[in-house]
């Protein structure tokens, strides 16, 4: 009876302490923190809520009052300018990702493993995702620059919003193939359906995901302690998972 009661003071004493955290969350690292959330919360008591999109976008909103108290943003530019502006904690940046960029396609038959395909006449339609917003579409940019296709193949680009609707793109066939990140087509060490050549690092320049504790987080016991649990263990292993080096 003893035992049981002291359990519940501590639940409620959690419970207490217990807070929330608005992040935002660049769209080619939803996957990953939607499995990482949970386990931060059972780590930590803390919730985490989400609102993925691309990092140009979040930029603009955090600019305008949006009420984020935590960036994971797609560049490690985009938290700098924050910070110079006053916008986010100074000190608090660092690299909780890189990520990698991927030519993939929903045929299994069309991608080759050096991507030899761009080269080819085999499709319509090239998407990337709108380099002027996000990282990942700058990357695929310099990569087509660096093998002197960009100039032959930008008619045929299908251009999303984010890397997300790039990618759905490409799943619903109303591209060939394109340029997403690897995170979202990759799963328990491998490629989970279609064909695919991940881009060689040297193409372009290195995909450093910043993370960054927003001004208006800086009080929040839960925002720090998410930005500390993403350099944990448990966490890391699952940001592996997803493709990422760190």
């Amino acid at each position: 009876m003893r035992w049981a009661a002291l359990g519940a003071m501590a639940w409620l004493a959690v419970a207490a302490q217990a807070d929330e955290v608005q992040v935002a969350v660049a769209a080619n690292f939803a996957g990953a923190m939607q499995k990482i959330a949970p386990a931060f919360e059972q780590a930590t008591g803390h919730k985490a809520l989400l609102s993925s999109g691309a990092t140009g976008k979040f930029y603009a909103q955090i600019r305008a009052g949006a009420p984020f108290e935590v960036l994971l943003a797609a560049d490690d530019e985009t938290p700098a300018k924050l910070e110079q502006e006053g916008l986010a904690v100074a000190g608090s940046r660092y690299t909780y990702a890189i990520g990698q960029l991927v030519l993939w396609s929903a045929r299994d038959d069309l991608v080759d493993a050096k991507g030899e395909v761009l080269r080819q006449d085999k499709f319509e339609h090239l998407a990337v995702a709108n380099p002027k917003l996000a990282p990942y579409g700058a990357a695929a940019v310099e990569t087509l620059k660096a093998l002197k296709l960009y100039d032959g193949l930008a008619a045929r680009f299908v251009t999303g919003e984010n890397i997300a609707q790039t990618q759905q793109f490409v799943a619903t066939g109303n591209a060939e193939l394109g340029f997403v990140a690897l995170s979202q087509v990759y799963e328990g060490g491998r490629i989970k359906s279609g064909s695919a050549w991940i881009v060689p690092a040297n193409l372009h320049t290195p995909i450093r995901q910043d993370a960054a504790l927003l001004a208006r987080g800086k009080d929040n016991p839960a925002a720090r302690a998410l930005l500390d649990y993403l350099r944990s263990e448990p966490a890391r292993k699952l940001i592996a998972a997803y493709g990422y080096s760190y």
